[in-house]
C-alpha cells in the first residue's frame, strides 16, 4: 500500500531532473547540446522529455546533418510535429519536402520508419506514393514487357515506375535521382518487412482521390497544430484584430491554476522564453511574478501567442535568431498594451499593475490591445490620406521628404510598421514599446499640421519633373522668388539672382554665420500672409519644424560663401 506514494515520489523527482536537464541543455551552444544529450547514462527518456517545439528548435540548431542520431532517438509525436511543421505550404504538401524528411528519418532508424510509414502514417504515406509511383497489377498470364517501359517489381506481380515530376525553380538537378533512390530503398524495405502489407499499400495508393486525401491530411494536420497555438491563418489572424482598452477590462478574466509545488507537470516549451531579452514592461512586469507553477502555465500560454503570430503571418522559422524576432514582436505588443492598460501611472505602481494583468488577463487579448494602438495610428494616417491637400495636388507621397515619407510608409501598408530609419540596422520594424507609439504620432501631427497649413494657400505645386521637389524647398523656393522679385511658381532660381539673396541670410562671420532673426521674422510673416492665419498660429501649428529647417540651412550653408555656391548641392533651393 505504501509503493503507489514512493512510485509517485520517484516519478515526480524523475521529471524535475529532466526539466532541470532540458533547460541546461537549452543554454548551451549547439554542439555542446549534442555533445550533453549523447552522452547521457539514458538519452532516450531525456529526448523523449522535450516539447515538440523544443526538439523542433534543437535540432535545428544543432543542424539536421549532425542531428541523425537525435532523430533515432526521437518518439512518434516528435516526428509528426516535425513533418507538420516542414512539409507543407499553406494548404498544399510539398512533395520534396517528404522525400527529404523521410530519408532523413531513413537514416537515423530505418526500421522505425517502415513501421511508422505502415501503420502509424499510412494516409501519408500512401499519398506520397501515389505523387510519386504509377502502380500496374500483372495479370498471371501478361507478359511484363505489355506494361511498357520503366516499370521494376519485387514480387513479379505488383509494378512500379517512377513519375516524372514537373520541374522546380529552386530546385537542383539532383531532386529526381535522390528521389528515387529513396523511393527504391523504401519499398524494397517496406516489402522485407511484411509483404503482405505492402502489397496493400500499393494498391490502396493507386486508388486515392489525391485532393481529397490531401484536404484530410490538411485537415488532421490543423488539429494537431491547433492543439499548440498554431491555427489555420484565416483563423490565427484574428490575433491582429484590435480590442479597445476599456473593451478588455470588461471582457471574463483567465483562470490560473496553482498547483503543489511537487505535482506532476506537462513540459513546458522552454525556447520562446528563452530568448526573452530586453528592457520593456513585459519583463519587467514578468520578473515580478513568482511561483514555477504560475511561470510554466505563462510559458506555455506565451509559447501559444508566438505560434499564433507565426501561424498569422505565414511563417517558418527554423533557428534562434528567427524566433527572437517573433518573441520581440510578441513582447513588444504586449508592453504597449499593458501601457495603455494601466493609464500611465508611476513606474513602480505601473510594473505592479502589469504583473497583475498578466496573471489575470489571456496574454493574446493583451497582444490585440497593444497592436490595437499601431493599427489607431494607421486608421488615422488613413482617413487623413484619403481627404489632404497632398492627394487632392496629386502629389507624391516623397513630397513630405525622407523622414515623413518613411513615416507614412510603414503606416500606410497593411500591417503597420515603425520607421526606425536603421537606427537599429533596419529601416522598417515592429513597434517595440509605448514609446514608438508616441514617436510616430508626433510625426504624424506634424504631417497633419503642415498639410492642413498648406492646404490654406494657394502656392503652386507644378514643378519641373527634373527636379525633386520636396515640402523644404518647394517652400523655400517659393518665398526666395517672391523676396527676389521672380515671377511666383516652383521654378529654378537663376545662380546670379540667388546669390545676393544668399548674401542677405546671414549675420555673423565666417563658420559661425546665423540667419537673420529678421529673415526668420519674414519668412514667417510671408507663410501667415499665404495661410491667411496670424503669425503665432502658423508657429503654433509648425514652428518646431520651419525652426528645424532654418537650423538645417545654417549648418549646411553658414561656412559656404555666396561665390562658392554650386546648385548640385544647395538640396534646400531649386537652383539653375
Amino acid at each position: 500500500m505504501n509503493q503507489e506514494p514512493e512510485q509517485k515520489q520517484r516519478l515526480e523527482m524523475r521529471l524535475r531532473e529532466l526539466a532541470d536537464r532540458r533547460r541546461e541543455i537549452l543554454s548551451l551552444p549547439p554542439e555542446k547540446a549534442l555533445a550533453r544529450i549523447i552522452n547521457e547514462r539514458q538519452p532516450l527518456p531525456l529526448v523523449h522529455s522535450f516539447p515538440e517545439e523544443d526538439f523542433y528548435f534543437l535540432i535545428h540548431d544543432i543542424g539536421l546533418g549532425d542531428s541523425i542520431e537525435l532523430l533515432g532517438m526521437a518518439s512518434d509525436r516528435q516526428w509528426e510535429y516535425l513533418f507538420d511543421a516542414e512539409i507543407w505550404h499553406r494548404d498544399h504538401v510539398l512533395l520534396p519536402a517528404v522525400t527529404r524528411w523521410m530519408s532523413l528519418l531513413m537514416k537515423a532508424d530505418p526500421d522505425r520508419l517502415i513501421r511508422w510509414a505502415a501503420h502509424g502514417k499510412v494516409d501519408l504515406t500512401e499519398y506520397y506514393l501515389f505523387r510519386n509511383i504509377e502502380v500496374a497489377v500483372r495479370e498471371h498470364d501478361q507478359d511484363p514487357a505489355d506494361l511498357g517501359d520503366g516499370f521494376v517489381t519485387e514480387d513479379d506481380v505488383f509494378y512500379v515506375r517512377f513519375r516524372d515530376l514537373p520541374p522546380r525553380p529552386d530546385s537542383d538537378s539532383g531532386d529526381g535521382e535522390d528521389r528515387e533512390t529513396f523511393l527504391s530503398g523504401f519499398l524494397k524495405r517496406l516489402s522485407d518487412y511484411d509483404h503482405i502489407r505492402y502489397q496493400q499499400i500499393l494498391l490502396e495508393s493507386a486508388s486515392i482521390i489525391p485532393a481529397e486525401a490531401e484536404e484530410e491530411l490538411y485537415r488532421l494536420r490543423n488539429v494537431r497544430r491547433a492543439e499548440k497555438g498554431f491555427q489555420p491563418a484565416e483563423e490565427a489572424v484574428g490575433i491582429y484584430q484590435p480590442i479597445l482598452p476599456d473593451a478588455l477590462r470588461h471582457m471574463p478574466r483567465k483562470v490560473i491554476a496553482f498547483p503543489e509545488p511537487d505535482a506532476v507537470r506537462l513540459p513546458v516549451p522552454l525556447y520562446p522564453a528563452s530568448v526573452l531579452e530586453g528592457d520593456n514592461l513585459f519583463t519587467r512586469a514578468l520578473a515580478t511574478i513568482d511561483g514555477a507553477g504560475i511561470l510554466g502555465q505563462l510559458q506555455t500560454e506565451f509559447a501559444g501567442l508566438c505560434n499564433q503570430i507565426l501561424s498569422a503571418d505565414q511563417q517558418v522559422i527554423r533557428d534562434r535568431g528567427e524566433l527572437r524576432q517573433v518573441v520581440r514582436k510578441a513582447c513588444g505588443y504586449m508592453s504597449i498594451g499593458l501601457d495603455a492598460l494601466t493609464d500611465g501611472a508611476t513606474e513602480e505602481k505601473t510594473t505592479g499593475r502589469a504583473a497583475s494583468l498578466i496573471k489575470n488577463y489571456p496574454l493574446f487579448q493583451i497582444f490585440r490591445t497593444g497592436y490595437g494602438q499601431a493599427l489607431e495610428l494607421k486608421w488615422r494616417a488613413e482617413r487623413w490620406f484619403r481627404e489632404s491637400w497632398l492627394r487632392s495636388r496629386e502629389l507624391p507621397l516623397s513630397f513630405w521628404g525622407e523622414e515623413w515619407l518613411g513615416v507614412l510608409g510603414g503606416l500606410l501598408i497593411k500591417k503597420p510598421l515603425f520607421f526606425d530609419n536603421y537606427e537599429t540596422g533596419k529601416i522598417y520594424r515592429e513597434f517595440e514599446s509605448v514609446a514608438d507609439i508616441r514617436r510616430t504620432a508626433a510625426v504624424l501631427d506634424e504631417i497633419v499640421a503642415a498639410d492642413t497649413l498648406f492646404g490654406l494657400t494657394d502656392l503652386p505645386t507644378q514643378a519641373p519633373t527634373d527636379r525633386m521637389v520636396i515640402w523644404q524647398n518647394w517652400l523655400l523656393t517659393l518665398w526666395a522668388r517672391e523676396q527676389i522679385g521672380l515671377e511666383p511658381g516652383v521654378f529654378s532660381i537663376p545662380l546670379n539672382r540667388f546669390r545676393p539673396f544668399f548674401r542677405d541670410l546671414w549675420t555673423g562671420e565666417g563658420s559661425h554665420r546665423t540667419i537673420r532673426d529678421t529673415v526668420r521674422t519674414d519668412f514667417l510673416n510671408w507663410l501667415s500672409h499665404k495661410t491667411g492665419l496670424p503669425d503665432h498660429e502658423v508657429s503654433l501649428r509648425l514652428g518646431n519644424r520651419l525652426e528645424a529647417l532654418f537650423r538645417a540651412v545654417e549648418s549646411e550653408y553658414g561656412p559656404v560663401a555666396d561665390k562658392d555656391l554650386d546648385p548640385r548641392y544647395v538640396p534646400h533651393f531649386l537652383l539653375a
